[in-house]
């Protein structure tokens, strides 16, 4: 379900209250591929609920350069959605997620293997309130920027 953030904070409420774990990563997912699906389904098998936090186009064009997203947020955000392992996606504007992870508190902290643990935008937070940061190793050669190359040649 695309989601704005204050009512994914009431539901994330809600479902902790249930006793349900919440596995949060985040990225700009331009082009999805087999890598992004090996990552995210780790990442739902760590909990009950995977939210994924949606870089918007702006933030993506700050992060990656003016060339980028390939998709809209809109276009990202429907194919995200349809995963049969994904939860919620939340689209967010700010350079980071970190208000997003504040807000949310998740249970799970996730990020791909190009990541140490100290680097994680938010691992602060998630530890705080007795989470978990988990980083899942990247399936080499898989990337949205390596496609992006070799449509170039």
């Amino acid at each position: 379900m695309v989601i704005e953030r204050n009512e994914l904070k009431k539901e994330c409420s809600k479902l902790k209250a249930e006793g349900k774990k919440i596995v949060f990563t985040n990225g700009c997912f331009d082009i999805i591929h087999s890598g992004h699906i090996y990552y995210l389904s780790e990442a739902k098998k760590l909990g009950d609920i995977l939210i994924i936090g949606l870089n918007s186009d702006d933030s993506v064009k700050r992060l990656k350069g003016s060339e980028r997203p390939i998709n809209t947020e809109t276009d990202r955000a429907l194919v995200l959605d349809s995963l049969k392992f994904v939860d919620y996606v939340t689209i967010f504007d700010e350079d980071t997620p970190y208000d997003l992870i504040n807000l949310l508190k998740p249970d799970f902290l996730v990020k791909g293997g190009d990541y140490k643990e100290d680097e994680v935008v938010g691992a602060d937070i998630v530890r705080e309130n007795g989470g978990k940061v988990v980083i899942i190793p990247f399936i080499q050669g898989k990337s949205t920027t390596n496609i992006i190359q070799k449509l170039k040649k």
